[in-house]
């Protein structure tokens, strides 16, 4: 069978949520499935690293598809064109994006519908591309995954599809993801927080992610809290960051937050690795990686009672109202003061984390991509 993928998203140094599903999962399928063949739709010169396999072709097309009518002249000229070309019998789009114009059986990734629930936290073009064509993607793909249960229900709610044609595949979290020894988490907290203890966000900074009332709540937990415990903020600034800007630069306890822009997994997980904990009170998540990656680490989380948050940590996490900074700071001071309830955090996340792993998630989302044929 000769199967295409769109692999836009696989940008070296540049993996972020949904880069980070492709990657893990379709690195997996094509080493698993070497009797079929994969061709790579990329819309850059892409890196070989990302040519996982003999039996991958890869294939760029242009134009560069960053921007609603650049999405348009991509999905709907370049790939129908591309996959007539090369005779594909099933299209994996994991990405939320799909072509209206092909008849190729394909398989589509929706990983959540922020921009339904929070349409002004996007621009305006990107907005209206997305409240126009998601439903029509929906509908026309021959079978849809998503990544938690919670998504799933969204889509069937917004958009009316039968839930029988909805696949949960979930995600993982890479394997550099895993508890540290003393001696790497002194070195840590040394190199990014002054040698002390410290809260951790992880994620690009844009307003679904809440980073102004994490901030809010940082400063009412220091007020309480005699402490010199730190706030890591790991990403990069994204979009509508202004305000957190602001912020950042005439908050009390500034010096005490310490920002260190995007990280590549390596440094990344060590610096999650070596926290007291997370705190990841996002307004809205689809699946929330940052979450399943603390619970591999050994470290407890503080997340938001929202959306799909609750079901990816289960019983390991204590859960807020995003919308309260109060709460959030509350939750803080509670896991900070009680080193009982921490350790038991963490051995709940040594249960919780088994049940998402990227080898599940590819076996799955093969699966679904096998209804599609």
């Amino acid at each position: 069978m000769r199967i295409a993928v769109n692999t836009r998203l696989l940008l070296k140094g540049k993996l972020e949520g949904i880069g980070w599903f492709t990657y893990q999962t379709i690195e997996r399928i094509v080493r698993n499935h070497p009797e079929h063949e994969f061709f790579f739709f990329f819309d850059r010169p892409y890196d070989p690293m990302f040519v996982f396999a003999p039996n991958v072709t890869p294939v760029v097309i242009h134009p560069q598809a960053r921007h609603p009518i650049l999405f348009y002249i991509w999905f709907e000229w370049s790939v129908p064109f591309m996959l007539k070309k090369y005779k594909i019998d099933l299209f994996l789009s994991p990405d939320s994006y799909m072509s209206l114009s092909t008849k190729v059986p394909t398989c589509l990734v929706i990983h959540d519908l922020a921009f339904e629930h929070y349409p002004e936290h996007f621009v305006l073009s990107h907005r209206l591309y997305w409240r126009h064509y998601s439903p029509l993607f929906a509908r026309k793909a021959t079978r849809i995954a998503t990544v938690s249960s919670f998504s799933k229900q969204d889509i069937v709610k917004y958009y009316g599809i039968d839930a029988n044609n909805i696949d949960v595949v979930y995600n993982g979290a890479h394997d550099e993801y895993k508890p540290l020894d003393d001696n790497e988490r002194i070195t840590i907290k040394t190199k990014y927080a002054d040698g002390c203890e410290y809260f951790v966000f992880a994620g690009a900074l844009h307003p679904r992610k809440n980073i102004v009332n994490l901030l809010k709540a940082f400063v009412a937990f220091r007020k309480r809290q005699p402490t010199n415990m730190k706030l890591v903020i790991v990403g990069r600034m994204a979009w509508k960051y202004e305000e957190v800007e602001e912020m950042r630069n005439t908050m009390p306890f500034k010096e005490e937050v310490k920002w260190v822009g995007y990280m590549n997994v390596d440094e990344l997980s060590k610096v999650i690795g070596a926290a007291y904990a997370l705190v990841y009170a996002s307004l809205f998540e689809g699946f929330g990686i940052p979450i399943l990656e603390a619970l591999n680490c050994n470290v407890p989380a503080i997340v938001s009672n929202t959306s799909s948050m609750p079901e990816v940590a289960g019983n390991a996490a204590l859960l807020v109202n995003p919308n309260e900074p109060e709460d959030i700071a509350a939750k803080m001071h509670q896991i900070y003061k009680d080193e009982n309830l921490r350790h038991q955090l963490i051995e709940n996340a040594k249960i919780q984390r088994q049940k998402f792993t990227w080898d599940g998630a590819a076996e799955r989302l093969w699966n679904c991509m096998m209804k599609c044929v």
